[in-house]
């Protein structure tokens, strides 16, 4: 595949990008540099933005099916699961009954259209046999000091000092949630990487302590009413972007940027970093997070200079294969297979989606009629 006339990112002029066996093999300055191959894909971009596909950093893949779980405001997470267990115990057991692959790629989708090229998964070792984008689970996860058994121990395995651990932690507003940051901090003998999910009880002292911060405003906010003060927080530990489950957040990630930045603790470059170098540098992903020779072809083109609006990214590119089109920029590519796509309306935006979701939709329907479904299914596609 090649991008003609490409602006990337801030960068002034136009670039030419040649993807290639998943990368970005070159990024030319002249047209002439890069010659089509036969059948090779061409996009004329027009000076539309090329981005490095978004890293969601923090999401239970399995649990996007369910509609946002919570009856008030809570004083912590603990209260929270014991209330939706009691008032919402019916719509729980219906969603479990929904097959576990279809739940997870359900998931998938979610990130896919929200412009995720790359999500990080808590929780247990998910089976993605059909990767619509890549899935990142190299890491431990524990749930959190309430609901994981013998964290101490798991957090002490002297065999996985390497690897990362990945927990929810200070996710109330009560001085319990704040306790509980410092005792996982205190228990780490083995002074392992720990990246914090929520955070929201955590001070600065606390966060020095830590690897990283996964920040969910939006699911914070539902939950709890407030959020992590990241605007000191940034100060001393990396904070990387992560949306959760539509268990407690929206399905759209254009909310979850609009409640980051109306929290005015971060500017939209800020959000940015967080969503791209950040979390690529947090998670060691080496290949992502940046747009340069021989890093993967995992590329977002959006047209315009505000880049969290509400409209969907024209073009969503996952190793170097397009599997998000906007319909009135599907006249830019220079073949398009019609099969290979499904057509839904997204925020009124007419969208070619790698084919699946709406089958999908149709089959998780079937198990749980009342399935929230954020996009219309409109037609066939046209090429």
């Amino acid at each position: 595949m090649i991008l003609f006339d490409a602006r990337i990112g801030n960068e002034p002029g136009y670039k030419h990008l040649h993807l290639q066996n998943g990368l970005i093999h070159r990024i030319a300055e002249k047209r002439e540099e890069l010659q089509p191959g036969n059948d090779e894909q061409v996009i004329e971009l027009d000076g539309a933005r090329v981005l490095p596909g978004f890293i969601n950093s923090h999401d239970h893949l399995d649990f996007n099916c369910y509609p946002q779980l919570g009856n008030r405001i809570y004083e912590d997470y603990t209260a929270w699961g014991k209330d939706i267990h009691s008032a919402n115990a019916a719509v729980i057991k219906e969603i479990e009954m929904i097959p576990p692959a279809l739940r997870i790629k359900w998931g998938l989708y979610k990130n896919l259209l929200g412009g995720f090229t790359t999500v990080v998964n808590h929780g247990k070792k998910l089976p993605v046999s059909d990767e619509l984008i890549h899935v990142y689970q190299d890491c431990d996860c524990l749930h959190s000091p309430a609901f994981e058994k013998n964290w101490r121990s798991k957090l002490n395995l002297p065999f996985r000092k390497k690897k990362t651990v990945v927990m929810h932690m200070g996710e109330g507003t009560n001085a319990v949630a704040h306790e509980e940051i410092s005792r996982v901090i205190k228990a780490n003998f083995f002074r392992r990487k720990i990246t914090a999910v929520h955070g929201v009880a955590m001070d600065e002292q606390q966060a020095a302590g830590l690897h990283a911060l996964v920040w969910c405003p939006s699911s914070n906010f539902f939950l709890l009413g407030k959020t992590a003060a990241v605007n000191q927080l940034k100060q001393v530990v990396p904070v990387l972007f992560g949306t959760d489950s539509t268990l407690t957040a929206s399905w759209a990630a254009a909310d979850h940027f609009a409640d980051a930045l109306g929290s005015d603790m971060v500017t939209a470059t800020e959000l940015l970093d967080m969503l791209t170098e950040n979390a690529a540098k947090s998670w060691e992903l080496r290949q992502k997070g940046s747009i340069s020779e021989g890093m993967d072809a995992d590329l977002l083109i959006k047209s315009g200079t505000d880049i969290f609006e509400k409209e969907p990214f024209e073009m969503v590119i996952v190793s170097g294969e397009a599997r998000v089109i906007n319909e009135s920029e599907a006249d830019r590519l220079n073949r398009l297979q019609a099969n290979a796509f499904d057509r839904i309306i997204l925020n009124g935006q007419p969208l070619l989606v790698k084919k699946g979701i709406t089958s999908l939709a149709e089959e998780v329907m079937s198990y749980y009629p009342g399935l929230h479904l954020p996009f219309e299914i409109n037609g066939q596609v046209n090429a």
